[in-house]
């Protein structure tokens, strides 16, 4: 459990750094034999691509390191619960192992709105959850509520301008 708060930490870092770019402050990690061989971030809104997660990014990163897209015996950390399709690929990339802070209720992939591992005929992925949860909450709680009084800021900046050329 410390190594796993060890490593989510590092993951948590990893996730300040998306927010510095404004993205979706999520950190992910793949560690092998209690050594990171991978790291990212978010990169949604700097590539815009909606298939820039930080785990999807982990996993092409860790898969060009080993030079085999078999991650067996790797373990992936993500501060945030990784959504349906990283969860799918993580699956094909036959990681054993994800540990991951905040729940996500509207797209998690690993128990909190749907788990895409459980009774998988052929794929077993050891899940371990909420490791550090309340900090990456946190900082997603503060990216969105920012994002929220930005978009505010913008509508009220808009009739201002528009009252201002009448």
């Amino acid at each position: 459990m410390e190594e796993d708060k060890k490593f989510m930490q590092e993951a948590l870092a990893l996730a300040n750094d998306a927010l510095l770019k404004d993205e979706v402050p999520v950190g992910a990690l793949i560690v092998e034999d209690g050594r990171i061989i991978a790291s990212a971030h978010n990169l949604v809104e700097s590539l815009q691509d909606s298939t820039c997660h930080a785990e999807l990014l982990c996993i092409q990163k860790a898969a060009k390191y080993l030079q085999n897209w078999r991650l067996v015996g790797c373990t992936l950390y993500s501060t945030l619960e990784p959504c349906i399709m990283c969860a799918s690929a993580i699956m094909q990339a036959r990681i054993s192992r994800v540990v991951w802070g905040a729940p996500d209720k509207r797209l998690g992939g690993f128990g909190s709105f749907i788990n895409v591992v459980e009774n998988h005929p052929m794929h077993t992925i050891k899940i371990g959850d909420r490791v550090l949860q309340e900090e990456s909450a946190q900082l997603l709680r503060s990216f969105f509520q920012l994002r929220r009084e930005n978009n505010k800021q913008r509508v009220v900046d808009r009739g201002r301008c528009i009252c201002a050329n009448d």
